[in-house]
């Protein structure tokens, strides 16, 4: 499982990566050599998308996302496990019919052929690739889900809970 967990990782870890070296490439071309990558406007904006919903997977299991602990850091432990389960399932579902719908929005750009401006390239295998991380998404919230209710010796206490402030 934390296999499976690392990789989801790491991916979103790449496109990050790869987000930034089109930027970069992009502004020392433009700069430097007064030319530009085709497309580099339409690829940053859909890797920036496909960066999203990775890091959504990423975020998701760690419990690194944005959050709102007034009512958690005021419980005891046990009300802030079950406001944990109760946050992290809310988020499943959530995600859940996100994943739902952005199929949609893959199958439709996909039967419109939709094309990318300067070099023409169907855009759909970036909205698919989207797609995966918000399938990536579910596994992970699901097994953090699963290790809330029956393992919680297995999942990382808050990051919060250890900064000095």
């Amino acid at each position: 499982m934390d296999r499976v967990i690392d990789t989801i990782e790491w991916t979103a870890a790449i496109f990050v990566g790869l987000v930034a070296l089109n930027i970069f490439v992009a502004v020392i071309l433009r700069k430097l050599f007064a030319t530009s990558i085709p497309d580099a406007y339409d690829f940053g904006n859909l890797l920036l998308g496909i960066l999203i919903f990775w890091g959504i997977a990423a975020t998701s299991y760690r419990g690194t996302h944005i959050t709102v602990d007034l009512l958690w850091s005021a419980g005891s432990k046990r009300t802030r496990r079950y406001i944990d389960i109760v946050a992290t399932l809310v988020l499943l579902f959530v995600v859940i019919v996100q994943t739902y719908t952005l199929l949609d929005k893959v199958l439709v750009t996909y039967r419109d052929n939709v094309l990318t401006y300067d070099l023409h390239l169907p855009v759909w295998p970036f909205f698919a690739v989207a797609w995966l991380g918000d399938i990536a998404a579910v596994i992970l919230i699901s097994i953090r889900s699963w290790r809330l209710i029956f393992s919680p010796e297995l999942i990382e206490d808050h990051p919060e809970e250890h900064t000095s402030e």
